[in-house]
């Protein structure tokens, strides 16, 4: 099987939360993302989750959401495991009672979610976590019982660690259920962010402006700007039957920018001044604009490029690369499987072997027969773990051997191209930009519905 992306089922949080050089917990805190601030609990519950961080004789409840408690054990080992992830990450947290607060209404919202699934009948199969867990440990580059031993040392239990995952599994159904199932995107919705973007893209806008600049004495009488002006205007006539722009300014620019051609750069346009941005304004990429006049003088512009912030890029880069994969068996474990082709490296890098004849001698994927080639691929084609690490590549440059959910791989560029996309590619992707955007908004208000539909009650710490 060629190493192509899966639909991620896991949260972000527990893809997230496996570190380098550790396996921490995931949590849904960390999805939502601990913030500097946020809206406080009331008053009963700020004194309960004060006294979440301080000794108590024995466990206690502090909140019930639907009959069902939340108690001091629950709010202190989730605070330490975000406290012991983000010094792991190097990440900065708020102080630590405001961390407790955090915790609290994530785990409110957690518990209200898993509530709401298992009232709805959703379950997650056996396969499913089992998957999943092989995933997380794939993706760290370690198996299984590897993982388990570091979940052991990091002093989590495997069996807390699987339900945690299970909890997450069933929150995600959930959301699909009631949130992405239900979000529909029509081409008016398209045609409206696409209007909206492009007539009105105030700081989204980026322009990239070459200028010609016929300077303007301050003193100039009506005959000398009358000179000027004619100048200008044959630079442009020239510009527009399609001389080299760069060449024209080198040869008449009086700006200091004319040995690289008069050439600006790209930058937001609120950096460049409002005339160039007015001139430039209906002008389609490679159209020239003007003459301008500026107290400086006469400006001829070059459009060279536009982009509009959060919209698709017109042209992708496509890599045609080629790999050998072996997959992890009980008779192949992954420490045999990255010597055997860190070995194949240093005989293909070396000159003793060509990766295509390797690729047909021992690759484990369909690919084999074409000597491991998996043809050109756009961004997304591919899981992840492989993917970054492709791009990472130069042109005939060989990997390291990785490990992906399917195996163990060498990975070879052959090239890259930049590809002008149709415009139903195009249009496509923009429908999956407006589609994430209107999956927010709706997971937003479900979240507030879910939040505000739940029983919840703080309990007094002193009780």
């Amino acid at each position: 099987m060629k190493p192509f992306a899966m639909n991620a089922f896991l949260s972000f949080a527990l893809r997230t939360a496996l570190l380098a050089g550790g396996v921490g917990v995931a949590c849904l805190v960390q999805a939502q993302g601990l913030k500097a601030s946020s809206r406080l609990l009331s008053p009963a519950a700020d004194a309960a989750v004060q006294a979440s961080s301080e000794p108590l004789p024995a466990d206690r409840i502090v909140v019930v959401v639907n009959n069902e408690p939340i108690t001091q054990h629950d709010i202190r080992s989730r605070v330490q495991r975000v406290v012991q992830q983000a010094a792991r990450s190097g990440s900065n947290l708020p102080p630590q009672a405001e961390i407790t607060r955090q915790v609290t209404e994530a785990l409110i919202l957690e518990r209200a979610q898993i509530q709401l699934a298992t009232e709805q009948g959703i379950r997650v199969e056996s396969a499913a976590l089992d998957d999943a867990e092989q995933n997380i440990a794939r993706q760290n580059q370690m198996d299984v019982a590897r993982l388990h031993r570091q979940l052991e040392a990091d002093g989590f239990s495997v069996a807390e660690f699987r339900k945690n995952i299970r909890e997450q599994l069933l929150v995600q159904r959930l959301r699909e259920r009631e949130v992405e199932a239900r979000v529909r995107v029509t081409e008016a919705d398209v045609d409206r962010f696409l209007a909206q973007k492009r007539d009105n893209p105030g700081a989204d806008l980026q322009l990239h402006i070459a200028q010609i600049l016929i300077s303007v004495p301050e003193n100039a009488d009506a005959q000398r700007l009358a000179s000027l002006m004619t100048r200008a205007q044959t630079v442009a006539e020239k510009a527009r039957s399609g001389a080299d722009f760069g060449a024209l300014a080198r040869e008449y620019s009086d700006a200091p920018d004319r040995a690289n051609g008069g050439d600006l750069g790209l930058r937001a346009a609120e950096r460049y001044p409002v005339l160039f941005v007015d001139a430039t304004r209906a002008v389609k990429v490679g159209g020239i604009a003007g003459p301008v006049r500026s107290p400086a003088g006469f400006h001829v512009l070059k459009v060279m490029g536009k982009r509009v912030t959060g919209l698709p890029d017109a042209t992708v880069t496509q890599t045609r690369a080629r790999h050998i994969l072996l997959r992890l068996s009980s008779r192949l474990n992954e420490a045999a499987a990255l010597a055997q082709l860190a070995e194949q490296r240093s005989r293909i890098v070396g000159g003793q072997a060509d990766f295509a004849a390797v690729a047909r001698q021992i690759s484990q994927d369909g690919s084999a027969a074409q000597g491991g080639e998996l043809g050109w691929a756009v961004p997304g084609m591919f899981v992840p773990e492989f993917e970054e690490v492709m791009n990472r590549l130069a042109p005939n440059e060989v990997s390291q051997p990785l490990v992906s959910r399917f195996g163990v791989h060498l990975i070879q560029v052959l090239e890259r191209k930049e590809v002008e996309l149709s415009a139903k590619a195009q249009r496509e992707q923009l429908k999956q930009l407006v589609r994430e955007q209107k999956m927010e908004e709706a997971y937003a208000r479900w979240i507030e519905d879910v939040r505000t539909g739940a029983y919840v009650e703080y309990r007094d710490a002193s009780q």
